[in-house]
């Protein structure tokens, strides 16, 4: 028998204490269906509201916001569904955990006419991380990915031009070294951390997990090859040689952008929203615009030159739970939520890329986004994280041995993360 994710089963466990929320579709009129998002700028509440108004009274959608860690949404939403609420009609999923929730029956199956209008024109990255085991099972909504951001000045003393020629970690790293510059990269004890090693492995053309689909006591990793040997080659040099800087082992993405924005800024690998935070700083005096006026953008650097990069893929996906009332509703809603006209939108006002390559046509998009073609190139060549309904412990695993950056050794890091893993998914130890 397949065996459930544990940090599942003790979600399932909990369920059975937990009270189930009020069901808000109950009642006169119409339907309202409840939406469970991730904290952003308010972008998917205007949408909300433009979704009840074009429904013409036959629903209206209400939005619960979920926490901003993306772990404490997982927990939270498997909970609920685990007891069967059927108040969550929607939900804004990150896609590593659409595996976990799809398994043990939680997402209400994706139609196929719905699925054949909501996967035109996606991008490949956005449609594979909507699917489990080659189904749909989620309705791609916004997609993310990240870009090489640089330093004009210091790329040019470097003699690359990373806009025309796509660069390799090996360069970048020169470059800042030579320059006596940081690199900004997320070396945190966090998911960020496993989204650098998944990127640095799928780079190098390899897979973290070589069977996401199999139970747990099958899972192969894929780490002791030479596709984690090169990922933990560029981590450890980063990391000993003290490339990113003092602050890595704590590093997000905010941080991360605080150390590309300063004076010792040189290359960084980031999501899009660093350009509206940038452009925000400068309006607001924080920084001049001769910051903004430095700044290029590029595909994510290339592990060998021979082989295109595979950037981070990351974003929302709609999932419609499996206990609501109104899955009927729930699905022609999550369709109007998901139009190219709602995602170029929510682009241009939240900074959040479409999943849909029509949307960057916008001029909207183009206004707020100069790079919008380079984040939709990148989109199409991204890679998931694993998809396996063992991504926590997977992700906690990979977490726990590649840090800090530091203590990554390519001889030994590898088959310490796989032993580790392993033993976590066959029961023989604890995360």
């Amino acid at each position: 028998m397949r065996r459930r994710s544990r940090a599942l089963a003790l979600v399932v466990g909990l369920a059975v204490a937990a009270p189930l929320a009020a069901c808000a579709s109950e009642g006169s009129g119409p339907p309202t269906l409840i939406w469970y998002i991730n904290p952003d700028a308010g972008g998917q509440s205007v949408i909300a509201g433009q979704c009840t108004d074009a429904s013409n009274g036959a629903y209206a959608i209400k939005v619960e916001t979920l926490p901003r860690d993306a772990s404490a949404q997982r927990e939270q939403l498997a909970r609920r569904l685990a007891a069967k609420d059927s108040s969550i009609d929607i939900m804004s999923l990150d896609p590593p955990f659409i595996p976990e929730l799809s398994e043990p029956g939680f997402l209400a199956p994706v139609p196929d006419d719905v699925a054949s209008k909501v996967t035109q024109n996606v991008v490949a990255g956005a449609l594979a991380g909507a699917k489990w085991k080659d189904k749909l099972v989620t309705i791609p909504f916004w997609a993310n990915t990240q870009l090489l951001w640089y330093r004009k000045s210091v790329a040019k003393a470097a003699g690359l031009d990373p806009a025309t020629t796509p660069v390799t970690w090996d360069q970048i790293m020169k470059a800042a070294k030579d320059q006596n510059k940081y690199l900004a990269v997320q070396g945190t004890k966090a998911e960020s951390l496993t989204v650098w090693i998944n990127a640095l492995v799928a780079s190098a053309g390899g897979k973290i997990l070589e069977n996401p689909s199999a139970p747990a006591e099958d899972l192969k990793l894929g780490l002791e090859t030479p596709a984690g040997e090169a990922a933990a080659t560029i981590m450890g040099t980063i990391g000993k040689q003290n490339l990113a800087g003092p602050s890595l082992p704590t590093e997000d993405e905010n941080g991360s952008l605080t150390v590309f924005q300063g004076d010792k800024g040189s290359f960084m690998v980031n999501w899009p929203f660093v350009w509206s935070a940038t452009n925000a700083g400068v309006k607001d005096g924080t920084f001049p615009q001769s910051l903004v006026d430095d700044i290029g953008w590029a595909l994510y650097p290339q592990v060998t030159a021979d082989k295109p990069s595979a950037p981070p893929y990351g974003g929302i996906n709609l999932g419609i739970g499996a206990f609501s009332h109104h899955t009927d509703l729930a699905f022609q809603a999550a369709e109007c939520i998901a139009t190219p006209e709602h995602q170029a939108q929510y682009f241009a006002t939240n900074g959040n890329p479409p999943s849909n390559t029509t949307a960057y046509s916008d001029p909207a998009v183009k206004a707020a986004f100069p790079m919008a073609d380079v984040i939709r190139q990148s989109l199409e060549q991204a890679v998931p994280r694993p998809q396996t309904p063992y991504y926590n412990e997977v992700s906690t695993g990979l977490q726990q041995t590649w840090h800090p950056p530091s203590s990554v050794d390519p001889k030994t890091t590898p088959k310490k993360s796989t032993d580790y893993i392993t033993a976590v998914l066959h029961g023989e130890q604890l995360l």
